[in-house]
């Protein structure tokens, strides 16, 4: 396994909720990306998202690790939900919210929750 590879591994398996997107948070370079990211803010998802755009080098690992091949991708506790139309649909019927507490806890909603973002995860750095 390649160092970049164990480094997402590391954020899927460690971060709650894992959004890897185009763009930041504050900053959405991507239409589906900023649903995927709505539907989880909604939901009141501790979301901690990973920028792809700076190193084209993330999404081919991302891709090979999960599987799953296009952007947005959502992880709840290492475990992948799926991209945009599957997350907002689930956020439609409340399965969101269930897969949420179910894999987070009853008290997974935090009030004073910031969105920690990984713009350049080739590096390790966060912001």
């Amino acid at each position: 396994m390649t160092d970049l590879q164990q480094r997402i591994k590391d954020v899927i398996e460690n971060e709650p909720v894992a959004l890897f997107m185009k763009g930041t948070p504050q900053f959405v370079m991507c239409g589906n990306s900023d649903r995927a990211l709505r539907a989880l803010r909604e939901a009141g998802a501790p979301v901690t998202a990973v920028d792809i755009l700076p190193d084209p080098q993330i999404r081919q690992e991302l891709s090979a690790l999960s599987g799953w091949p296009t952007i947005p991708q959502v992880f709840i506790k290492g475990e992948l939900v799926g991209g945009a139309d599957i997350v907002e649909e689930l956020a439609e019927t409340g399965e969101l919210e269930e897969k949420l507490r179910a894999a987070l806890g009853d008290d997974y909603r935090s009030e004073s929750r910031t969105e920690p973002s990984i713009n350049a995860l080739s590096s390790g750095e966060t912001s």
